[in-house]
Parts: C-alpha cells; sequence; structure tokens
C-alpha cells in the first residue's frame, strides 16, 4: 500500500470515539459479565487508537490498517465474550435483572459500534484506500448518494454508524443495498448478535413484570 500523502482527507475521530466508547461500555459491565479487568478494554484501545492517529498523520497507511485491525479484533473478542458471560449468568439466575438489563443494552449498544467500526475499516479497501482514489468504487455497499451519480461523494464514520444501528433495530439493511459476500456474512453475524442480546432482555423483563 502506497505511503503517498492522501489527496481527500477523511475525518477520523468518529471512528475513535467508537471503539474508545466500547471499551467504556466494557468497563461498566459487572465484574462477573466481564472475561477480564474491566479497564483492560479501554487501556488496551486507547494507546492503539493514538499510535493509530499517528501512523495515518505521517501517511503510514500499511501500518495504520493493521493497527485498526487489531484494536477492532480485541474490542470483538471482548464483546463475543461478554455476551458469552451474560448468556451463562441468565441461564445460572445469579445475576439480579436489573444488572443483567443494563449488561445486554450495554452489549446492544457495543454490537452497533464494533460493526460499524469494521464496515468503516473494510468496504472499498478501508478509509485509506478511499482517501487515496478520492472515490468510492468496488465497494460492499451501495449508498444511495452513489445511485445519483455523485462521483465526489464518499461515505463517511456515520454512514457505516446509520446501516449498522438499521442492521441491529429492523434486522435489514433498509436503504443501503449489501452488494458483497463478506458484508452479507457480517450483518448476519451482526442481527444474530443483535437479536440474542433483546431476546435476553426480553426474557428478563417479562420474569420482572
Amino acid at each position: 500500500m502506497s505511503d503517498t500523502p492522501a489527496p481527500r482527507g477523511e475525518p477520523r475521530w468518529p471512528a475513535i470515539m467508537a471503539v474508545l466508547s466500547v471499551g467504556g461500555l466494557y468497563w461498566a459491565l459487572p465484574e462477573a459479565l466481564s472475561p477480564g479487568p474491566g479497564w483492560l478494554a479501554l487501556a488496551v484501545v486507547a494507546p492503539l487508537a493514538v499510535l493509530a492517529t499517528v501512523l495515518h498523520r505521517r501517511g503510514k497507511w500499511m501500518l495504520n490498517q493493521i493497527v485498526g485491525y487489531t484494536q477492532l479484533g480485541l474490542i470483538t473478542a471482548a464483546m463475543i465474550g461478554a455476551l458469552t458471560l451474560l448468556i451463562a449468568a441468565l441461564l445460572d439466575h445469579k445475576e439480579p435483572a436489573p444488572v443483567l438489563l443494563r449488561s445486554a443494552v450495554a452489549l446492544w449498544i457495543s454490537n452497533i459500534l464494533v460493526f460499524a467500526s469494521w464496515y468503516w475499516r473494510l468496504d472499498a479497501g478501508g478509509p485509506n484506500q478511499r482517501e487515496l482514489r478520492g472515490e468510492h468504487m468496488d465497494g460492499a455497499f451501495l449508498f444511495p448518494q452513489m445511485t445519483l451519480g455523485d462521483r465526489d461523494w464518499l461515505p463517511g464514520f456515520m454512514d457505516y454508524l446509520f446501516l449498522a444501528f438499521n442492521t441491529s433495530t429492523a434486522f435489514s439493511p433498509t436503504d443501503v443495498p449489501v452488494l458483497s459476500r463478506w458484508a452479507k456474512g457480517m450483518m448476519m453475524v451482526q442481527s444474530t448478535i443483535s437479536l440474542t442480546t433483546l431476546a435476553l432482555l426480553a426474557a428478563r423483563a417479562v420474569n420482572i413484570l
């Protein structure tokens, strides 16, 4: 991947805030529903976010991408681990219902942020490649702006966040058709996690009532 400066810049702070928010939500989980120390995820992803920003500003695209994948892999593993513990806690009836409900909501939000970050990182070669080309080509998603013939339009993190939110609520991409098989597979996984979390919320709500 070229280390030449990108002709068009894409704001990185929304993606950074999303990753840090996932670390914060993980820290907020009760100790019994956390695979490790609550502070660990945030303590790991925060320095990686700083490193990724520095590498991006210096034009080290390949290293920036590697750090980004590492960061997302860690928070994805933490989210799946926490969800597994949440399911086990629900079956064992060891945690009080309010704790389980708060944890389920935190994991549902984390699911949206994590997959929005993955879509942003992977679509059309990732943000670095989209910047270098200056246009969105051969992407996994067909955004409405692309059908209007606006070749200068580039998707930002908010577009992928909206896509991930719709996937977790409507269990479908709504106004954004999915073109690639990897994206379809990831959206199936995201919908499954969301459905599982919402089912846990409904189960505990019924028990409370």
